[in-house]
């Protein structure tokens, strides 16, 4: 196959690019560099990648329609994988206008592209982010999502809906994945264990919201690749589905946990809780399970002993 994977050199889409690249897919990675972080990390994500003669990098903006076309009127594309977006509760709350744009009109684009040039599957990255302060447990797809508390949230809502009004007037196939907190070699440099790691490692404070109790349903880079891949070759009609580990981890067991693989501890800054955060994630898989034989296979301990490794090898240098 021939794919467009948006936010390609990012965390979860260099990662997913190795995996089609080993299977002989030919890949076109679309990213725009963008300063959320260190555009150099993304950078060095790729660049065993362009080695490989069946990948290539295109610099571009899912908001910018025009340089969008120039790169489909040049590629026969037989799906799109989306994973580009304004990623982040807390920095959607300050920059709302900034999320919609990206993650609403940027996808708009992105299936305007596929109806024009006749692509007929289309992979989303949605997140758990848009279940907000559900009190029912584990997370399902059927649950009612009409509560976000926050932009980005919302607009990954969006997307979702406006993906199945594609779907609905162009026959568009389209998976909508939710995923649920990821972590992993090579993840973000703002995500909680990452952030967590390097300051425990600085031995500076690391910033405890709330009361610490709460639990998020933490799933390895393998597992979530594993996924995203099996949704992509069962793409048909339109589907949501969660990718999680269905297992919960405290705050607290977290920070102990790489507290014991960095071995040295912690120096905890308690403050108030967050606007936009909620209290628990926690995935229902069985649907994942069922129509893509999804089965998560790294437990939190192993897949926290994999990103101590590569940050100590090579993340540390980067931060």
């Amino acid at each position: 196959m021939k794919l467009l994977v948006t936010g390609g050199a990012g965390f979860i889409g260099s990662h997913l690019c190795e995996t089609l690249l080993r299977r002989g897919d030919e890949i076109v990675c679309a990213d725009n560099f963008n300063d959320y972080y260190n555009p150099l990390i993304k950078r060095k994500n790729v660049e065993p990648l362009e080695k490989n003669r069946n990948f290539r990098l295109i610099e571009t903006d899912i908001r910018h329609y025009d340089s969008l076309e120039s790169v489909f009127a040049t590629n026969l594309f037989d799906a799109i994988v989306h994973l580009a977006a304004r990623a982040g509760v807390r920095p959607s709350i300050e920059q709302p206008l900034l999320y919609e744009e990206v993650n609403v009109k940027g996808t708009g684009n992105l299936l305007e592209m596929s109806k024009i040039y006749g692509v007929k599957k289309f992979v989303f990255a949605s997140s758990s982010s848009v279940y907000g302060n559900n009190r029912k447990v584990p997370f399902s797809e059927k649950d009612n999502v009409d509560n976000p508390v926050s932009p980005y949230a919302a607009t990954k809502k969006a997307g979702e809906l406006i993906a199945y009004t594609y779907h609905h007037l162009y026959q568009i196939s389209v998976s909508c994945i939710r995923f649920f907190t990821v972590y992993g070699p090579r993840q973000r440099p703002d995500m909680a264990i990452h952030k967590f790691t390097r300051l425990i490692d600085r031995d500076e404070a690391i910033p405890v919201f709330g009361d610490g109790t709460s639990k998020r349903d933490y799933t390895f880079i393998a597992d979530i690749v594993d996924g995203l891949v099996r949704s992509l070759d069962r793409c048909s009609g339109y589907e949501i589905y969660n990718l999680g580990d269905s297992r919960t981890v405290g705050l607290m067991e977290m920070i102990a946990t790489i507290e014991k693989y960095l071995g040295k501890k912690a120096n905890l800054q308690r403050l108030p809780f967050q606007p936009g955060d909620v209290e628990i994630t926690y995935a229902d898989i069985s649907k994942a399970r069922r129509k893509l034989d999804y089965a998560p296979k790294v437990f939190f301990e192993e897949g926290i002993q994999e990103f101590i490794k590569w940050y100590t090898h090579i993340g540390r240098g980067l931060s």
